[in-house]
């Protein structure tokens, strides 16, 4: 296994992010309208807390933001090319101590519904379902992870 370094991402990384979240084959089909033209900004990676899992060459092989404000992980994502290697299992670990280290008790996630299984893996709980709402036309998992 290559080399996975966790770094604050900046402004620059904008278009890889972007790329992958449109790219991801989870949002394919029924899902393909959440991330449609989806962009992860300059300005939304300054101001909130997002890192990124790079191999040695600096490839982006994912990452995560967390509204720290809001208590809530806001996205996750790891390339198609790059799951099954414990990279979301790292990015979840250092969400976590990203929380705890902001002075947060939990972290609430909106879970993708192909995705939920993957949050339970990690350490989170369910605590309920969020109803379709405005161009999301299905029921998506609530979450909890416990940091504190």
């Amino acid at each position: 296994m290559s080399s996975i370094t966790l770094r604050r991402a900046t402004a620059d990384d904008s278009r890889r992010l972007s790329q992958l979240v449109r790219k991801s084959a989870a949002y394919r089909g029924d899902y393909a309208a959440m991330v449609d033209g989806y962009v992860v900004g300059g300005t939304y990676i300054e101001h909130h807390v997002v890192h990124v899992a790079v191999d040695e060459r600096g490839r982006v092989l994912g990452f995560y933001a967390l509204l720290v404000d809001e208590a809530e992980l806001d996205l996750a994502f790891v390339a198609d090319d790059a799951q099954g290697r414990g990279i979301g299992r790292l990015l979840m670990a250092h969400m976590t101590e990203q929380a705890r280290a902001a002075g947060l008790d939990s972290v609430r996630v909106v879970a993708h519904p192909p995705a939920e299984d993957f949050y339970l893996r990690t350490g989170a709980r369910r605590t309920g379902t969020i109803a379709p709402a405005d161009r999301i036309h299905w029921a998506r998992p609530e979450l909890r992870y416990d940091v504190a």
